[in-house]
């Protein structure tokens, strides 16, 4: 798989969660993975239990086969401190602006420099290489902004066009766009099976394509199982009614024949469901990109479920050669 895995999606579709579990399932078998968070939410702190990420690179987790998970809060400011040091040597200086509020300026007023700081830093996580030559981490999983704003975030190069043509900056979002737009990245969209997250997935895939922008896989996160179709309702509803509440009596269900109903309801709910879900499947079959599943999590995205759906990950066949 590539090596700068970005993930994406509607906001509520569980993006975060989805991307830690990528982590995990890219680490397994000893391999090192960084998971890199830039919205500034902690979310990735509050899924593995442990406290705030700081800017520096933490161990957070260990994969099946003894491979490890890092995490890193990029923050834009010390990014861009970052920057200045090594472009400029401004050491003290620098400290000095942030004091002042230039930097906090500066990163508010170009969010296309903040972009340009904030992918920059997971790209030079990709290229860096250990003294004995081999790359620090195998892969790069980062917790991207929503959908609407993924493809803006990063096509750096146009962000920054009318901000800087010549110097640091220029060259700085070229190299960043010759990682974004290689072999080594895909851009991975999460969706659920609802209407407004999948034609949101639809319209971003059409919009990374546009820009040039390796688009990954569609993760279709949260599937329930499907237990009954629209004509297995129709067929309860029918003139087996009877047939229930003395299946409901014989199974020592007490007032067997007042929950026909409202079984019969929650039976019809379900295949309506079942029904809008395969029509939202027919939509993203029409985009034309491989996808990956992910269950729902009865009992909510927790260390233990997070493990679960890396297996799950690893049995579609993330992180084979």
């Amino acid at each position: 798989m590539s090596r700068l895995q970005v993930v994406s999606g509607k906001g509520g579709t569980g993006k975060t969660t989805v991307a830690a579990a990528l982590a995990l399932a890219l680490a397994t078998e000893g391999k090192r993975t960084l998971l890199v968070e830039v919205e500034g939410r902690q979310g990735i702190a509050q899924l593995f239990e442990t406290e705030a990420l700081p800017y520096e690179e933490r161990k957070i987790a260990v994969a099946p086969g003894g491979g490890e998970v890092y995490a890193l809060a990029i923050d834009a400011e010390r990014a861009l401190l970052d920057y200045l040091q090594m472009f400029y040597k401004l050491g003290s200086a620098g400290r000095a602006l942030k004091k002042l509020g230039a930097i906090d300026f500066a990163t508010t007023i170009a969010p296309g420099v903040r972009d340009v700081l904030l992918t920059g830093k997971a790209c030079e996580a990709v290229r860096r290489r250990e003294k004995h030559g081999g790359h620090t981490y195998d892969h790069v999983v980062m917790d991207a902004p929503p959908t609407g704003r993924i493809t803006r975030f990063l096509n750096v190069n146009d962000e920054v066009a009318g901000l800087a043509r010549i110097g640091p900056i220029h060259n700085q979002a070229q190299a960043v766009m010759r990682v974004l737009k290689s072999p080594e990245t895909a851009v991975h969209l999460v969706t659920l099976l609802e209407e407004m997250p999948v034609q949101e997935t639809a319209d971003g895939i059409a919009e990374l394509r546009e820009a040039e922008l390796p688009v990954g896989r569609v993760v279709v996160n949260m599937v329930r199982p499907h237990v009954l179709d629209e004509a297995a309702v129709r067929a309860a509803s029918g003139d087996h009614r009877e047939a229930i509440a003395r299946t409901l009596a014989s199974a020592g269900v007490t007032g067997a024949t007042r929950l026909v109903e409202p079984l019969l309801d929650q039976a019809a709910e379900h295949a309506r469901r079942v029904e809008l879900e395969r029509a939202q499947r027919a939509v993203l079959d029409g985009v034309g990109v491989p996808s990956f599943e992910l269950p729902f999590l009865g009992d909510g995205a927790d260390i233990a479920g997070l493990y679960r759906l890396a297996k799950e990950l690893r049995r579609q066949g993330v992180g084979d050669a």
